[in-house]
């Protein structure tokens, strides 16, 4: 029975972020569909803020009314709601409007803002409702968490999205390019320079190589089915997870008139008024200095600050300059970072179950680490197209590691914290997901302009680049 639970909480928390993961890692072939092209990721992440207004919400209403907050109608509703967004993408996707000067996808756009709808206000009511069970759920739920990155990452792996190949560009010289003028062959890996002498014509012309994504090996329709599925599968997990019953003593708010009681009647030190049960007794038998340290509103500040920088940084800063720091090293390193970056999360997650470490200096030093490793892939994106040991194999493997560590430190540091405010209360815990979309929109407003409007970054195509040695 306990490891259904586990499985019906994993799923539970794959449904969190799937569906606007799943959009991310497709977008490589919805850019060459779609009249927005390479901007459509700017108009993503301004639609995605936007839906910040359903937790801003929740968290309001929790706060001025929260007698008539309860969380399992509202993620009824938003799991509903993201189901059927995920089967409309399926069929819906490529269809765009005449808007103004020309076509714009706004069915895209629209199906986009409720599924981000639908993500976003997971975060402020998925953990509230984790408080009404038993505390060690919590890290199979950041465990599910994990996977709905690395879920849609690994199908559209097997799809083929994002796959590129060197392409010969042939044009005739002192013309501009068009399909009339333009001849593209395959380059073949391993090919002799007389290769390309053979392809030149008698004719003046110029030769250069291009990236150009490989035919996906299924449509984008299979894989927003696909999504419409998992998210089906988390609903199913939820229906069967409130029905469970709930425990007597779910969480420290739950208990909060006995532990007043407690507290009134506590037995002088050496005292012996009899065999307590066993879990009255860890509260009564807990170190007073302990408590009164986790009470003091510094200490909660400083989660809460660290759960925001975290957050921050792996949804909304590092994210946004990924394929400027990986891509110059070649599309090999680019996918193994994005792949195993997407399985440390989960992993992270899953090695907490046996390794907990609840010492806020502790967490304090991984997150000082993990951020490190985050300032090196911001400097090779900086950097780019000319990043350190460009062209070598040791800067690939380099920068494969430093994000797969960047995620795992800070996926570890995020599942403490929680479970750090999970022993607290379920408001806590809402407060939590509110700090983990703060932190997010943060990061995010802070690197749509510079990546955007000020142009700080630029792009590499590996095929074409010449670095300098």
């Amino acid at each position: 029975m306990a490891f259904l639970i586990h499985l019906l909480v994993c799923t539970f928390g794959m449904g969190s972020w799937v569906a606007i993961n799943g959009i991310w890692v497709e977008l490589p072939l919805l850019v060459t569909e779609l009249p927005e092209g390479w901007y459509l990721p700017s108009y993503l992440t301004v639609v995605i803020q936007l839906a910040n207004i359903g937790p801003l919400l929740v968290t309001l209403l929790h706060h001025f009314q929260p007698s008539c907050l309860s969380e399992v109608p509202i993620i009824f509703t938003v799991l509903g709601v993201g189901t059927l967004a995920c089967t409309l993408f399926a069929f819906l996707w490529n269809v765009t409007s005449w808007v103004l000067d020309g076509h714009h996808s706004i069915a895209f756009m629209v199906l986009t803002f409720f599924l981000a709808l639908v993500d976003c206000t997971s975060s402020v009511t998925f953990l509230p409702f984790m408080s009404r069970l038993p505390a060690h759920y919590l890290t199979t739920f950041f465990v599910g968490e994990g996977l709905s990155g690395l879920l849609p990452a690994l199908v559209a792996l097997a799809q083929g999205s994002g796959l590129t190949t060197c392409v010969n560009v042939t044009q005739p010289s002192d013309t501009t390019p068009s399909p009339e003028t333009t001849r593209k062959t395959v380059f073949p890996q391993g090919a002799s320079s007389t290769f390309v002498s053979d392809l030149m014509e008698t004719t003046r012309s110029a030769v250069h190589l291009e990236s150009h994504y490989l035919p996906a090996n299924f449509s984008p329709l299979v894989f927003f089915l696909l999504l419409s599925f998992m998210m089906a599968c988390c609903l199913t997990a939820f229906f069967l997870l409130q029905r469970q019953p709930r425990p007597r003593e779910s969480s420290i708010e739950d208990l909060l008139t006995s532990q007043v009681t407690l507290h009134s009647i506590r037995p002088r030190e050496g005292e012996d008024l009899g065999p307590p049960g066993p879990r009255l007794s860890s509260k009564i038998q807990g170190h007073p200095e302990e408590k009164t340290a986790s009470d003091h509103p510094a200490y909660l500040a400083f989660i809460y600050i660290l759960v925001a920088f975290v957050n921050g940084l792996t949804n909304g800063v590092l994210p946004s300059v990924q394929t400027y720091s990986c891509l110059s090293y070649g599309p090999v390193a680019y996918h193994l970072s994005a792949t195993l970056s997407s399985m440390a999360n989960p992993l992270a997650c899953f090695l907490s179950m046996f390794l907990p470490h609840r010492s806020l200096p502790f967490l304090g030093v991984l997150t000082v680490l993990g951020t490190g490793f985050g300032a090196y892939n911001m400097a090779m994106a900086v950097m780019s197209p000319c990043p350190l040991m460009q062209g070598h194999w040791g800067g690939e493997v380099l920068i494969v590691a430093s994000w797969v560590l960047f995620i795992g430190c800070l996926s570890y540091v995020k599942v403490m914290l929680g479970v750090i405010l999970r022993d607290r209360s379920r408001s806590a815990l809402l407060w939590c997901g509110a700090a983990v979309q703060l932190g997010s929109l943060l990061g995010a407003l802070l690197m749509f302009p510079l990546v955007n409007v000020l142009r700080l970054f630029s792009s590499a195509d590996f095929c074409s680049l010449q670095c300098s040695a």
